[in-house]
Parts: C-alpha cells; structure tokens; sequence
C-alpha cells in the first residue's frame, strides 16, 4: 500500500531545475526520517538524500551534494528534493521513502515508500 505520495516529475534538458513533493500523514512525517532514493533501468535503487524527522540533519550521495537539497513543509506533512544542474546520468525513477532511523543508505531501512516519479533529463 503507498504510504507516501509523490509528485514533480518529468523532462528537463541538462542543466536544468527540477522539485520533487512527497506528501505524508501527519502521523507518518512526524514520526520517521525521510529519505529520497532513484533507481535507472537495470540498476539496483541508489540513495541519494535524508532528513531526520526534525529537519535538522541532513545527508546527501556525493553524487548529488552541491546540486541537490532536501527541505520540508511542516504544515503540509511534506518534504521536498530540489534538484540543481541536472545532468543526463541523473535520470531515473525518483522515490521518496520514511523509516525509524536517519541518514540510513539501503532500501531496507525504509518502511515505507511513495509510488516513484520518472525524472528524465535530455542532453
């Protein structure tokens, strides 16, 4: 069942910008870390940012550090990805997930995640 539900996908040429949404319950956002991972055709889902449930911590892929940032809504239950300079290598299926600990990297450690997003960047 999809806990979490995104939006904000789509095609943006390189060098562009792009915003996730990842909308929560009340109860979900106040009680977990969030986290955002992507997973390209063929390849294993990849991590590429958390927040602790407070929002005052913060961890990002090196992949992505100084071109992404995590924030949140606190009156929408929602947390955000803005994504900077995309390249070509950054497209894939973007998720939002939430779980007990922050900062964790490996799918596993989410329990709940939203239905994905396609985000395309073209050269």
């Amino acid at each position: 069942q999809v806990q979490l539900v995104e939006s904000g996908g789509g095609l943006v040429q390189a060098g562009g910008s792009l915003r996730l949404s990842c909308a929560a319950s009340r109860r979900t956002f106040s009680s977990n870390a969030m986290g955002w991972f992507r997973q390209a055709p063929g390849k294993e889902r990849e991590f590429v940012a958390a927040m602790s449930w407070s929002g005052g911590s913060t961890y990002f892929a090196d992949s992505v550090k100084g071109r992404f940032t995590i924030s949140r809504d606190n009156a929408k239950n929602t947390v955000y990805l803005q994504m900077n300079s995309l390249k070509p290598e950054d497209t894939a299926v973007y998720y939002c997930a939430a779980g007990p600990v922050w900062g964790a990297t490996i799918p596993s450690r989410y329990n709940y995640w939203s239905q994905g997003t396609q985000v395309t960047v073209s050269s």
